[in-house]
């Protein structure tokens, strides 16, 4: 709520306006964001630019390698700090450690949680020695930093996280729900769109193709659906019409294959196939 925080668009690509290309319309976004440093913030008062490389809540929109390398510039040129918050798509769930390394910008700072603690709470904040330095002793600190138990398992959490063996099972994973999901598209007049990288995937819900417009409520009854067989799932987006899968990374092939096959009926059920 405070007033010094600016909060921007950050480009859509399923969601592209009317009449603009994807190059145009990346290329727009670009503009608007050296824009704000006129119209919403001077470039001398920037402090930070904190953005997920992939959204999150707002429903897992990969931000294009394009718009980070130009905040990392914006940064680079004005002082500021870029900050990665990798809290939902980090620790290794889109085939990296870090999401924000598949577009080969290297943030100032990285903010990492859930994942990482394997179940215990714990959060961590990463960043360039001279940054991390700046702070008087003990002036880095947070409700659960100083639990020993909850950093030994983030350490072990985080070799296996970080390892090859784990990082290709992601990407493998995220190839294989990729597949299972792309027909869904074409198959089903209320499946706009499949996305996501890795191991985080996400369904978008809309009543029409063309228009693009939002159907939450189809959602939350697929949702419904797939609940009372089986499967528990969480609805994202702006519009709360998507549904968003996180699913474990060590569960097996054919437990993949079986709880997105209880999503696919569910839309089945309260759609029509297009055959």
């Amino acid at each position: 709520m405070s007033s010094d925080i600016y909060r921007l668009p950050v480009p859509n690509l399923y969601r592209i306006p009317a009449g603009m290309t994807e190059d145009e319309y990346l290329h727009f976004s670009i503009q608007q964001l050296e824009n704000a440093l006129i119209a919403q913030v001077d470039p001398e008062a920037l402090a930070a630019i904190l953005i997920e490389p992939v959204l999150g809540e707002a429903g897992f929109i990969p931000v294009p390698p394009l718009f980070l390398q130009k905040i990392r510039e914006i940064c680079t040129r004005t002082g500021a700090i870029m900050i990665a918050d990798e809290v939902q798509c980090g620790s290794g769930r889109t085939g990296r450690f870090c999401a924000i390394e598949h577009s080969g910008v290297i943030p100032d700072m990285v903010v990492l949680a859930k994942s990482m603690g394997a179940g215990m709470p714990i959060s961590a904040t990463i960043g360039r020695a001279e940054i991390m330095d700046a702070v008087h002793l003990g002036g880095v600190g947070g409700t659960y930093g100083g639990s020993p138990v909850a950093a030994v398992a983030a350490i072990e959490a985080v070799k296996q996280l970080s390892s090859p063996a784990f990082l290709s099972q992601s990407t493998r994973f995220g190839e294989k729900i990729e597949v299972l999901m792309a027909p869904w598209v074409s198959k089903y007049p209320c499946v706009g769109d499949v996305r996501g990288m890795g191991a985080m995937r996400l369904v978008e819900f809309v009543k029409d193709k063309k228009t693009k417009e939002p159907d939450p409520g189809i959602a939350l009854e697929i949702i419904k659906e797939a609940v009372s067989n089986g499967i528990i799932l969480i609805r994202a987006g702006l519009y709360s019409n998507c549904i968003r899968l996180l699913p474990p990374i060590v569960m097996t092939d054919d437990q993949l294959e079986e709880g997105l096959s209880v999503l696919e009926n569910a839309i089945a059920n309260k759609s029509f196939a297009i055959v």
